[in-house]
C-alpha cells in the first residue's frame, strides 16, 4: 500500500482548522473564487438554455413540430437539472448562486433566441449546444486535478451537451427539405 504524502494525524489537525469551509480543504488546488465565478457563468447558461427550449417547445409549429417540441420539452427539464447541480455545487464551495435576471444573458456563454421557424429553432439550440460543449470542455481541462469534483460535473454536464447536439443534429436531419420552409 503506497504511503500518503501527508501523514494521518497531520491531516486530521487539518481537518479540524477552518472547519467552516466545508470540504474546501488545503488539498483543493484551484483558485476557488475564479471556480466560483466559472460556475456561476455555467448556471447563467444552462438557466438560459432551459428558457430557450422551453420556448421553443410552447411556439414550434408546423407538421414536423410535434416531435421536435417533445425534444424540446425533454431538453428544457435536463438543462434545468444542469443548473439545479451547478447551483449545488456552488453551495458546496461556499459560494452564491447568481440568478439574478437582469445578468443572465450576460454572464451565460449560449445565446437567447426567439426564432419562429422551427428548423431555425434546432438550429439555434445545436449551436448553443456546441457552445457549451466547446465551453466545458476548456472548463474541464482547466480544472484538471485542482478540482476533481468540479471537473466531474463540468464531464457529466458536458456528456448529456453532446447527446443533446447528436439529437437535434439527428432531427434536422430526418426534417425533408420541403418541411424547411
Amino acid at each position: 500500500m503506497a504511503d500518503f504524502l501527508t501523514d494521518i494525524e497531520t491531516i486530521r489537525a487539518r481537518a479540524r482548522q477552518e472547519i467552516e469551509k466545508g470540504p474546501v480543504t488545503d488539498a483543493y488546488g484551484a483558485d476557488l473564487e475564479r471556480v466560483l465565478q466559472v460556475l456561476n457563468e455555467a448556471l447563467a447558461t444552462e438557466i438560459v438554455c432551459t428558457l430557450r427550449y422551453k420556448r421553443h417547445y410552447y411556439t414550434a409549429s408546423g407538421l414536423y413540430s410535434e416531435p421536435v417540441a417533445a425534444e424540446f420539452l425533454e431538453h428544457a427539464a435536463e438543462e434545468q437539472q444542469h443548473a439545479d447541480k451547478i447551483a449545488r455545487r456552488i453551495v458546496q464551495l461556499g459560494g452564491e448562486p447568481d440568478f439574478h435576471p437582469d445578468t443572465l444573458t450576460q454572464r451565460a456563454h449560449a445565446g437567447y433566441d426567439a426564432s419562429a421557424d422551427l428548423v431555425e429553432m434546432i438550429r439555434e439550440d445545436l449551436v448553443a449546444e456546441r457552445v457549451a460543449i466547446a465551453a466545458y470542455t476548456e472548463i474541464a481541462q482547466w480544472l484538471g486535478d485542482g478540482d476533481p469534483t468540479t471537473r466531474r460535473v463540468f464531464e457529466d454536464l458536458l456528456a448529456q451537451e453532446e447527446e443533446h447536439a447528436d439529437d437535434l443534429r439527428g432531427l434536422l436531419e430526418r426534417i425533408p427539405q420541403s418541411g424547411r420552409a
